[in-house]
Order: C-alpha cells, then sequence, then structure tokens
C-alpha cells in the first residue's frame, strides 16, 4: 500500500464559495497566513482572524511524530496548495502525510467535523481474516482509548498480528485527533471512524480512515519513525 498521501499529491476538500467570485471578496490563504504565524506552524494550534468583515478561523495539525521543521514545511505548502485549489471558497481543507490544515468563515472549534471524510485500503488480503480482523478491532479500540487520554491527542501502538511461532508479524497503528477537541469528544472522533472500517478494510492488510477533526489507521509495517525502532 502507498503512503496515504504525499506533499505531491494531497487530498482536498472545500465548501462554499464566495457570493462574488473574485480573489479579495472573502478571506484567503495569503492573507490567513499573514495573521496567523507563527501559531499555525506549532504541531497543532488554531487561529482566529478579522480580515476587514469577514471572520477567518483556521486550524492546522501535524502527526504526533513529525519534527517541528517539517511540520512548518507541510503546513506552509499546504497553505499555499489551498490558495492554488480554493481561491474563492469560505471554507476548505486539506490532507497530507505530516498535517492537516483546514479554515472557515465558521466557527468550527470543539466541534466533530464528520462531513469531510475519506477510506483508503491496501489491496492485499491477509491469509486468515478470521483472526486478523479481531485484532486489528483490538488494535484500533486501544488507540481510542489512548489517544483520547492525553492532552497532545495523538497515540501510536503496535500489536501481535497473529499468534504462532517463529517470526511474528506486527500490526502497526496510528490515531490523533486535533487538539480543539475535548478528551471525550476525540474518542467520540475516532469511534465513529472505527465503526466504518468493516466496511471497506475486512481481511485486509491495511486500511485508514481520514476526517476533519481525526484520522485512525493500521498497517502491517510501521508508519511512523518511531515505530521502527
Amino acid at each position: 500500500m502507498q503512503p496515504l498521501l504525499t506533499t505531491l499529491s494531497p487530498i482536498s476538500a472545500a465548501t462554499k464559495k464566495t457570493t462574488q467570485p473574485t480573489p479579495h471578496s472573502a478571506p484567503t490563504l495569503t492573507n490567513f497566513s499573514a495573521v496567523c504565524p507563527p501559531k499555525c506552524l506549532r504541531p497543532a494550534s488554531t487561529s482566529t482572524g478579522k480580515l476587514g468583515d469577514s471572520q477567518v478561523n483556521g486550524l492546522g495539525l501535524c502527526c504526533g511524530d513529525v519534527s517541528s521543521a517539517d511540520c512548518k514545511t507541510c503546513v506552509v505548502g499546504a497553505a499555499k496548495e489551498l490558495q492554488s485549489r480554493c481561491p474563492y471558497n469560505k471554507g476548505a481543507v486539506i490532507w497530507y502525510d505530516n498535517c492537516l490544515l483546514k479554515y472557515s468563515d465558521n466557527d468550527f472549534f470543539g466541534q466533530i467535523d464528520d462531513t469531510n471524510r475519506f477510506y483508503m485500503w491496501n489491496v492485499q488480503d491477509v491469509e486468515d481474516p478470521k483472526s486478523f480482523d479481531p485484532k486489528v478491532k483490538q488494535l484500533l479500540s486501544s488507540l481510542s482509548d489512548k489517544a483520547s487520554a492525553i492532552s497532545k491527542l495523538y497515540a501510536n501502538w503496535r500489536v501481535r498480528a497473529r499468534d504462532r511461532t517463529g517470526p511474528d508479524p506486527k500490526l502497526y497503528g496510528l490515531a490523533q485527533c486535533t487538539r480543539d477537541l475535548k478528551g471525550l469528544d476525540c474518542k467520540k472522533c475516532l469511534d465513529d471512524l472505527i465503526s466504518f472500517f468493516p466496511n471497506f478494510s475486512s481481511g485486509k492488510r491495511g486500511g485508514r480512515v481520514v476526517g476533519g477533526s481525526c484520522y485512525i489507521g493500521y498497517e502491517l509495517y510501521p508508519i511512523v519513525d518511531s515505530q521502527k525502532v
């Protein structure tokens, strides 16, 4: 399975457009970037800016294992890409491997985004899905519990993929919520995503669900560098 997203192939979604098709009729990412740095370039942060008669609410989130330098590079690139893709939209969100960036004229802080969501899965099947799928459920549930219980709202974990003698393949997982959510809302967000896995990744070697407020996934290989140790 290829990486979820790369810096050359972001996935984006846009909401309502401005009433007049001019790049100056609503807050743009260029203006927003002028309002929020350096706050928006931290591993996870929110910012609100006033631009004329319009209000911009923005949120940036980087993967919990990403360095500050890589986080900044990802968020700056995401802002440029959103400006290019959605110059006339009042709200948009974009996802990369290392970060998520979204903005809106609506105050979305503290609210679970259950509108923007997509799924990805490994096309390869496991040998024994009956024993494998319960392990996936166990891992994802554990990730939801761990991520929602700490202030970072981030967790990565691994479990045995199957019981047998000799070298044992590991099942790796990753979960994270945007930090405008409270712990209970983070768990609700992750548990909601987990409920979709049986519909698309049963018996698959990997799967991920990515939303506007949280994401969670698993693979049969390390997803982040800290899992390679």
